[in-house]
């Protein structure tokens, strides 16, 4: 799959005249983000939206910077570096968001790269104890019933070939040991 642009960035003098200029002319929606450098991030609501920002350093010139959507930073620019390219920013981090790079290309146009972090694996659910044991209740339950005869069979079966029913609160003795009742007999 090709490479997408994700963000699109205005590095400028005045980040005040320039959210007055382009929220007159294109009604996106600015929000100033918490944090120690001013931010401002772009809403467009269907596409790809992006930021604004004062330019970090005096000789940057005022300019939009396009960033592609990469599976790695530091891949991509050793592979713009290999191919040419000057490395403008190398990798750096954007809080738990991902991380970014720049680089020149030879013809002089910037481009910037963007790795989105990757989502935590979460742990496995498991299911609460209370339930896990109504679970585990209604399977011995299951289990313990006896099978149901086929209805015609059991209207032939013959009183003489059913066995009595064992004493539910009896249990048979241990193999090797003698029971109480066959040791009183034996008496």
């Amino acid at each position: 799959m090709p490479n997408a642009f994700a963000h699109i960035e205005l590095n400028t003098d005045d980040l005040e005249k320039a959210k007055k200029f382009y929220g007159a002319i294109f009604g996106w929606k600015l929000s100033d983000m918490p944090g120690p450098m001013p931010y401002t991030m772009i809403d467009v609501q269907d596409g790809t939206g992006g930021g604004m920002q004062t330019k970090q350093s005096p000789e940057m010139p005022s300019a939009w910077l396009p960033y592609v959507t990469v599976d790695s930073v530091k891949d991509t620019l050793a592979k713009a570096a290999k191919a040419g390219a000057q490395i403008a920013l190398d990798y750096m981090p954007i809080g738990d968001m991902g991380a970014i790079g720049v680089f020149v290309d030879p013809s002089g146009a910037s481009l910037g790269v963007w790795e989105a972090a990757k989502p935590a694996t979460p742990p496995a659910k498991k299911p609460p104890a209370a339930k896990t044991a109504a679970k585990t209740a209604a399977k011995a339950t299951k289990a313990a019933k006896p099978a149901a005869k086929p209805p015609a069979k059991a209207a032939k079966a013959s009183k003489a070939t059913k066995a009595p029913p064992a004493p539910a609160a009896k249990a048979a003795p241990p193999k090797g040991k003698p029971s109480k009742t066959k040791a009183a007999k034996a008496k």
